[in-house]
């Protein structure tokens, strides 16, 4: 891996806003937009295992298409499949550069390994609140 490069987070967007039932499927590009602006403390932090400062590369699709980029994070918007845009993401970045895939899809973290990228689930991006906290959770 080159200790050069920052390491690469891509969040597959449509699979982390889809983790919390709050409303989402109401305004799908808000929800998209909320969910970027909370990612942007994670450029330079890291996530949980993952020290900052990171490259955080959010995929959107469908209706979400079209949320702007901001500083700390860029958005892509899948012409087709979100699941085919991260899988070519993780292949671009290549063996040299460490990958981390932000998903709970399980064909999309099989795709994804395949290229070298580790997975982690939705809530190092988006914690659960008390109310939602499995009951093993502390």
């Amino acid at each position: 891996m080159s200790e050069d490069a920052a390491v690469l987070v891509i969040v597959d967007g449509a699979n982390v806003v889809g983790s919390v039932p709050d409303g989402w499927w109401r305004d799908r590009r808000g929800a998209a937009e909320r969910l970027r602006d909370s990612l942007v403390p994670y450029a330079a932090a890291g996530l949980p295992g993952v020290a900052g400062p990171v490259e955080i590369v959010l995929v959107v699709e469908g209706a979400a298409r079209g949320v702007a980029s901001v500083a700390g994070v860029r958005v892509e918007s899948a012409p087709g499949s979100g699941d085919d845009l991260i899988a070519g993401l993780a292949a671009a970045a290549g063996p040299d550069r460490e990958c981390v895939v932000v998903t709970a899809d399980r064909g999309l973290r099989q795709r994804v390994e395949a290229y070298g990228a580790r997975c982690v689930g939705p809530r190092s991006v988006r914690p659960a609140s008390n109310d939602e906290r499995s009951p093993d959770t502390p």
